[in-house]
């Protein structure tokens, strides 16, 4: 089923992969409530009007898709709109739920290294590392926080990685493959919330 969606990024840096997104999702892209190369550019506007036009886009979706490229750190809204996701938000008596959010990794010239490192542990089972020192907080305290947590590996103690964060961090080239099912992924998550202590303020 289609989930309305927007997607936070990096203007300069990840407008492509926005982009490729939107063309991914097919049919479903008319569930899409984010900028798209028609929105008219808000640069010139003041701080409030660009609130404005965002939260009146974000309000009514379930899922939001992140960009994590090298730089996105430097956005101005990302973070914002991240916590704004998280939040419960009362419009006229209707208030928002809390919405899924899937993190997408943007591809480099060297692939995902400059964000991701994948170990074999002793037991064969492999990991990932991730900087997250480049991700902002919010986003870092909404990894591994199912509760309880259920591991895939008892020896390792490793875990499922589409159900043991409520932000799941996805590769590129994995995420276009099949856009949907990590999309409904993040709503399913949204939809049982309870299973994760969540972090909802920058």
């Amino acid at each position: 089923m289609a989930r309305k969606t927007f997607i936070s990024y990096k203007f300069d840096e990840a407008q492509k992969l926005r982009n490729d997104i939107i063309e991914k999702l097919g049919d479903d892209v008319k569930y899409y409530k984010g900028e798209t190369a028609d929105t008219p550019d808000l640069s010139d506007t003041s701080t409030e009007n660009i609130k404005k036009k965002l939260t009146d886009m974000m309000y009514d979706t379930s899922v939001t898709i992140v960009i994590i490229s090298p730089n996105f750190k430097n956005s101005k809204w990302i973070d914002w709109e991240i916590e704004y996701c998280l939040k419960e938000i009362t419009r006229q008596n209707k208030v928002s739920k809390t919405n899924g959010i899937v993190a997408v990794i943007q591809k480099s010239r060297e692939g995902y290294s400059w964000f991701k490192k994948t170990i074999k542990q002793a037991d064969g089972c492999e990991t990932s590392n991730y900087s997250t020192d480049l991700v902002y907080e919010i986003i870092n305290k909404n990894r591994f926080n199912q509760n309880p947590k259920e591991y895939s590996c008892k020896t390792c103690k490793c875990v499922n990685p589409l159900t043991a964060s409520y932000i799941s961090f996805i590769e590129e080239e994995i995420f276009l493959k099949d856009p949907n099912k990590f999309i409904e992924n993040a709503f399913e998550k949204s939809e049982n919330s309870s299973n994760y202590t969540l972090h909802k303020v920058r």
